[in-house]
């Protein structure tokens, strides 16, 4: 089952090299997609009010200790697993790029245009469509095979060292993280939990999904 997955799928619109510069339309579109859904995913998150993503808990954890905004943190961190690349020999593209981009943009969305539920099961069934999203987002846009974001490579990279399934891989990222930012100081809540043990098999889930329908 998905839950076993150990590779990124290759489909018709999956680049042959991350480092094109000059994708197939379909890649190129594919990629987008994800990157749109997996921003998506993101800001809505933030919008359920249920507690925010596990490196969004590191990047507060830490800022707490030192003189430097959350934002910065955050693209310190972003830049410090781009350097943990080198040893798993993980290629950036311009889906790295976009990725930044991309999901800036929709967590902007997200928190313009959708209002808060009022009631906490709202709250809890929008994080984890939350879930799901990203999930599914990170599925599409990996197997577009045109340069993973920073912590999205760092999962595809342990895997492929540890030969581990790509949802055990992320679930441990994720568990770690957020244990390490709750221990700076860093605020957890109910969301937080669901993404942190639920993001890997969502991603593996949509690996699985897109790889089948694409097949």
């Amino acid at each position: 089952m998905f839950l076993s997955i150990k590779n990124v799928p290759k489909v018709y619109w999956s680049s042959d090299n991350p480092l094109n510069l000059k994708p197939k339309s379909s890649s190129l579109f594919f990629l987008i997609l994800g990157l749109t859904l997996f921003g998506l995913g993101e800001g809505l998150l933030i919008v359920s009010n249920s507690g925010a993503s596990p490196w969004s808990v590191l990047a507060q954890g830490i800022s707490l200790n030192v003189n430097l905004s959350i934002g910065t943190i955050t693209l310190l961190v972003s830049i410090a697993v781009l350097f943990l690349w080198i040893p798993l020999r993980q290629k950036p593209g311009i889906g790295t790029i976009l990725n930044a981009i991309i999901i800036s943009i929709m967590i902007d969305v997200c928190i313009k245009f959708v209002p808060t539920p009022e009631s906490f099961i709202g709250q809890l069934i929008l994080a984890f469509i939350a879930v799901l999203t990203v999930g599914l987002g990170g599925g599409i846009y990996l197997i577009a095979n045109l340069g993973p974001g920073p912590r999205d490579g760092l999962m595809v990279g342990l895997q492929k060292k540890t030969n581990f399934p790509i949802a055990a891989v992320r679930a441990f990222l994720e568990i770690s993280v957020v244990s390490i930012g709750w221990y700076l100081g860093g605020t957890v809540g109910i969301g937080t939990l669901l993404f942190a043990f639920g993001i890997g098999p969502a991603v593996a889930l949509g690996l699985f999904l897109t790889g089948k329908l694409f097949k």
